[in-house]
């Protein structure tokens, strides 16, 4: 649902996480479609802003961090969720299916740390 048509309500609840289990997979498809499209309706805006504001790699470094922030609370967030379905006794499939994801973020973080080092322009050490 667009957020025009969402109340507030729901759209902080969305944004805090919030939400009514789903009861079907249908409905959870339809979840992740609203997700997608609503991620990709921005994209050209974030490409020509990025495009805008990006002259040399200084200027890339405090997106890659604040991503890799973002990144990393979920992943956390993602063990968490982890700990729970496991400690709960939940589908093994289940289970593996977010060891999977918990694993591939924190691997994705990784990948960001390297990124932002590769933006800093002194030397290991310096400090100017």
């Amino acid at each position: 649902m667009p957020l025009a048509r969402r109340s507030l309500i729901q759209a902080v609840a969305d944004r805090v996480g919030w939400r009514r289990a789903c009861d079907t997979t249908t409905e959870v498809e339809a979840v992740l479609t609203e997700q997608s499209e609503t991620a990709y309706s921005v994209a050209a805006d974030h490409v020509q802003l990025a495009t805008a504001k990006t002259v040399d790699a200084s200027h890339v470094q405090p997106g890659v961090l604040a991503v890799r922030r973002r990144i990393l609370a979920d992943v956390v967030y993602l063990e968490a969720l982890l700990i729970g379905a496991h400690n709960s006794g939940l589908s093994a499939e289940l289970i593996e299916r977010l060891e999977d994801a918990a694993r591939h973020g924190h691997e994705l973080t990784v990948l960001l740390a390297d990124a932002a080092r590769c933006t800093t322009t002194a030397p290991t050490g310096s400090s100017n």
